[in-house]
């Protein structure tokens, strides 16, 4: 058995979904989880994360990906695989953010799913020390992938969270 990533895309976005689970597949190999681990990402709206992200972060604005890591399962449940949770990407405030940045969507997008992953496996970059630590996961996994790593500063200039 392998990752069981779910994607939810219910508002038909055109996305290169098998490049998407490579690259969560790329984060979760380089970690060793769980080959049983699961995830969602969701693919909305900004209305939708702007929702999300002024319930859950107390900012009143869209951002391009929100992560919501899972409450560990009690230690007593053996029979559910790791299910590690969900990331939510604004598909047209990332496509919009590709643009002004002048960087390839479907590279934007990946990045954002690596970065997404990483928050969900624990990664935060709130201190100086946690940002090296998750920007030096997040360059393993796009170098892996053939993604120039120089998206990575332009994107956190840009507000990216």
């Amino acid at each position: 058995m392998t990752y069981a990533i779910e994607i939810q895309n219910d508002k038909g976005y055109p996305i290169d979904e098998p490049r998407l689970r490579l690259a969560v597949i790329t984060v979760l190999d380089q970690h060793e989880i769980d080959p049983k681990t699961s995830l969602t990402i969701v693919i909305t709206d900004d209305d939708e994360v702007q929702t999300l992200n002024k319930t859950y972060r107390q900012i009143d604005a869209p951002t391009d990906v929100l992560s919501f890591p899972a409450d560990p399962l009690p230690d007593h449940v053996t029979d559910e695989p790791p299910y590690i949770g969900d990331m939510i990407i604004a598909y047209p405030y990332t496509k919009s953010q590709a643009a002004q940045l002048q960087h390839d969507f479907s590279d934007n997008l990946s990045l954002l799913v690596i970065h997404g992953t990483l928050h969900l496996l624990g990664y935060d970059h709130d201190t100086p020390e946690n940002r090296a630590e998750m920007w030096s996961a997040q360059a393993d996994a796009l170098t892996t992938l053939k993604i120039d790593a120089s998206i990575v500063p332009t994107l956190e200039e840009a507000n990216h969270d």
